[in-house]
């Protein structure tokens, strides 16, 4: 069985669905997915997901905000209310958070900020925190050091070596997307195969990053599963291997709250 530990089930395609997120999620079960992760950007999204981990055992969400929202939505997410929103047994993570100059750099210090009170809020409620990072690898790790964090996910890992050692020397779990099974990007599964294997997640993000075969096309949790044959080619390991793994290290990680 897989965890899809990062996808946005407020932002799925859901014509092929008839609009109905059961029946999607109902896909990805007959694909073999036991969990997934519903992943917070903004201050609102935890209503919706909440909602819908209440109708499914096997969903979980996160509390955050994303790098790329606007600052003044970045300046509400305190320390106290962030911990206040994450004590739902449901609420398994704090994000998604992290920096992210790639889009902008118009609020490096708000993103900084932001980042450092996501970190606090998880460290108060001994839950993980989950990261991106896009542009920004040298102030994302300067962070979590200065932070002393030693739980969380860097997610949709894209990054070179420096990066992830930097992070798993730091207790983090890296997360590889559908990006992992892309014909270019072999710089990436060489840094994949340094990894652990006891620190390796897999996520889908969707409804982005649709891995090979599907590459181009909306993403969704049903193909969390192409992601971790992608993983478990770079590790000579069966697919079946690949998600005993990545499920069991996604429960050490939550076991550690």
């Amino acid at each position: 069985m897989f965890v899809d530990t990062h996808c946005h089930l407020t932002m799925l395609d859901l014509r092929p669905y008839d609009g109905d997120l059961d029946q999607a999620l109902a896909q990805a079960r007959a694909a073999g997915v036991s969990k997934f992760m519903g992943i917070s950007v903004d201050l609102e999204d935890h209503l919706a997901l909440a909602e819908i981990a209440a109708r499914h055992s096997d969903v979980g969400y996160t509390i955050g905000v994303h790098p790329c929202e606007d600052a003044a939505v970045m300046a509400r997410a305190s320390v106290e209310y962030l911990a206040e929103l994450a004590q739902a047994d449901q609420v398994w993570a704090l994000g998604e958070t992290g920096l992210d100059y790639y889009h902008s750099t118009d609020f490096v210090m708000e993103q900084k900020a932001c980042f450092a009170r996501h970190i606090q809020a998880a460290q108060l409620v001994k839950k993980p925190v989950v990261v991106h990072t896009r542009a920004a690898k040298h102030d994302t790790v300067d962070i979590i050091r200065a932070e002393q964090s030693n739980h969380g996910i860097l997610h949709c890992f894209t990054e070179d070596w420096e990066t992830a050692k930097a992070v798993l020397d730091c207790g983090y779990y890296i997360s590889f997307s559908g990006i992992i099974s892309f014909k270019n990007a072999q710089d990436l599964r060489d840094v994949a195969k340094q990894v652990p294997l006891d620190r390796l997640l897999i996520e889908t993000d969707s409804p982005y990053l649709a891995p090979v075969p599907y590459r181009g096309k909306t993403n969704e949790p049903k193909y969390v599963p192409y992601v971790a044959k992608a993983l478990a080619d770079v590790y000579d390991k069966s697919l079946e291997e690949m998600a005993f793994i990545t499920t069991q290290n996604f429960e050490n990680l939550l076991k550690l709250q």
